[in-house]
């Protein structure tokens, strides 16, 4: 059987006065090299985009993290500018796919922004500026310089006995991850069910009920160790291997 192919849709970025379709090289990394299938970018268009013929020609959709958020409009709130940064067209990407996938029963796996995007598409709600609610902790990125530190492995989250990420994992109870976020799920889609949380209550990770295969989303940074951390590279090896059983039974 051929190498696999595994959607990622893009983010777009600002490089030199230009605009670019783009995706960090973490996600690619751990996608060729754990996952072991081959990663097309999927180009964000606000229009015009033909999900369908992306979804015909791939066996599985990676959904990343990414330094902008869902746009409030899209799940029933007023957006501030305080809610940005916006990326309109990797919206009207990303929800879509990510749906489309889904009907399918495609492997799906989304990360960060991805499993806030993931809760938004199945009718979910998002929490902004979580760090101010009573109790709970701060997620955001720590004030440092090196991305190492900047991602480093430093977070308890609880994974519930008997989920699919335990499954995935192969454990279940107390984890350690490397979750950066200042958004978070608030009201949870009706058809995702609550696989991890953090001490505070923040939801980390979901699972999605009535899915015909893999599809799954973690709040953590599970690309940036595959290499090398446990949990992270056995998600990354799960998400291949339901990849692979799918291309060899379409």
């Amino acid at each position: 059987m051929t190498t696999p192919i595994v959607a990622i849709p893009a983010d777009i970025r600002l490089l030199d006065k230009t605009e670019w379709h783009a995706a960090q090289t973490q996600y690619i990394n751990a996608a060729v090299k754990v996952s072991k299938v081959i990663p097309l970018i999927v180009p964000a268009l606000e229009s015009g985009h033909d999900l369908e013929a992306v979804l015909d020609r791939v066996d599985g959709v990676l959904v990343s993290g990414s330094a902008s958020n869902v746009h409030p409009s899209l799940y029933g709130k007023t957006a501030t500018e305080a809610d940005g940064p916006f990326d309109p067209a990797r919206d009207a990407t990303t929800l879509p796919l990510i749906r489309k996938a889904l009907e399918r029963g495609i492997p799906l796996l989304a990360i960060c922004r991805g499993i806030q995007e993931l809760n938004v598409a199945l009718g979910g709600t998002l929490a902004s500026e979580i760090q101010e609610q009573p109790g709970v902790w701060d997620h955001r990125k720590p004030p440092v310089e090196s991305r190492d530190d900047m991602f480093a492995i430093r977070q308890p989250v609880h994974v519930r006995e008997g989920s699919c990420i335990a499954q995935h994992l192969g454990l279940a109870g107390e984890i350690q991850v490397n979750s950066l976020h200042r958004q978070a799920i608030a009201q949870t889609a009706p058809r995702l069910q609550v696989e991890a949380t953090a001490a505070d209550g923040t939801i980390e990770a979901v699972s999605v009920i009535d899915a015909k295969g893999f599809a799954v989303g973690v709040q953590w940074h599970p690309e940036y160790w595959a290499e090398t951390d446990s949990p992270s590279r056995a998600l990354f090896e799960a998400f291949g291997q339901a990849v692979r059983d799918y291309a060899a039974n379409r």
